[in-house]
């Protein structure tokens, strides 16, 4: 039982504890002036390995898969950590200051993107490739790919925060939050049960943008213990889909990109080779 009791009107007054009480602030806008570095590609994208950061350079690497040789791009690393997020060349791309962020200088002028299901969206549109165009195939694609926006929240900022990062362990909200995830599993698991992937046989952007969250859920690859923790495997449908997906060459040099953490890393991405040099080929 908690003593706490909140006061009529919440103030900034002390850090939040945990990993990220150095970079929660309750405001926006730069903290630092830090211009972005830009490469020689048409894509320059800044962000970082989460899953979030995952679903882009997935994108690239499978567009650059099928044949898409436009879709060459800079992938520079933002620290989160360290507060890169911040800078003011960082905040003029993305107001909201989260990775990932993209400036698209394909065109006569740069164009600004940011939030990672527009940056789907975006290349996806750009290039006609992993978005059906005839119309409820479309709405289909689209209803998972914002299912995802607005169901992952539950799995990173509430089981995750609270199961892998919050400085205490605290009841209520691990069930809260675990009780979500599992729901949202079964969702996916009952959609899969009939489906390949999400959008029945074409793999989509829908499944790009799921699969870092919940297919490194199911994979383990998330937060340590939570795998054991959610029974994650009864939901087999999902584990075929996550392992099928984890399988693609593409996804595999996706994951790769703006890794900062873990035995394996690579920084930046400026080349194919870049990515041949840490896992060959």
């Amino acid at each position: 039982m908690s003593d706490y009791v909140p006061p009529p009107v919440w103030t900034w007054n002390k850090p939040s504890g945990g990993q990220f009480a150095s970079i929660n602030r309750p405001v926006s806008g730069p903290m630092h002036d830090k211009e972005l570095p830009v490469g020689k590609h048409p894509f320059q994208l800044y962000s970082l390995a989460t899953p979030n950061g995952q679903k882009v350079t997935i994108m690239f690497e499978e567009l650059l898969a099928a044949g898409h040789t436009g879709a060459e791009y800079d992938a520079w690393l933002i620290n989160i950590g360290s507060g890169d997020q911040f800078g003011s060349g960082f905040v003029g791309v993305n107001p909201n200051s989260k990775i990932p962020a993209l400036v698209d200088r394909s065109g006569p002028a740069p164009i600004r993107v940011f939030e990672s299901a527009a940056i789907l969206v975006h290349l996806a549109e750009k290039f006609g490739a992993f978005l059906p165009t005839e119309t409820a195939a479309r709405a289909e694609c689209l209803s998972w790919l914002f299912w995802q926006m607005g169901s992952a929240p539950y799995v990173g900022g509430g089981l995750g925060h609270f199961f892998a990062y919050a400085p205490t362990k605290i009841e209520y909200a691990i069930d809260r939050f675990a009780m979500e995830t599992k729901r949202q599993l079964d969702v996916l698991d009952k959609r899969l049960a009939n489906h390949e992937y999400l959008i029945g046989g074409a793999y989509t952007i829908a499944d790009i943008a799921v699969w870092p969250w919940y297919g490194g859920l199911v994979l383990d690859k998330l937060y340590k213990g939570t795998a054991q923790f959610l029974a994650v495997h009864e939901y087999t449908h999902v584990v075929r889909w996550a392992n099928a997906i984890a399988a693609r060459r593409a996804v595999r040099r996706g994951i790769l990109v703006n890794r900062a953490m873990g035995d394996v890393q690579l920084h930046e991405r400026h080349s194919a080779a870049d990515i041949d040099a840490v896992l060959g080929g």
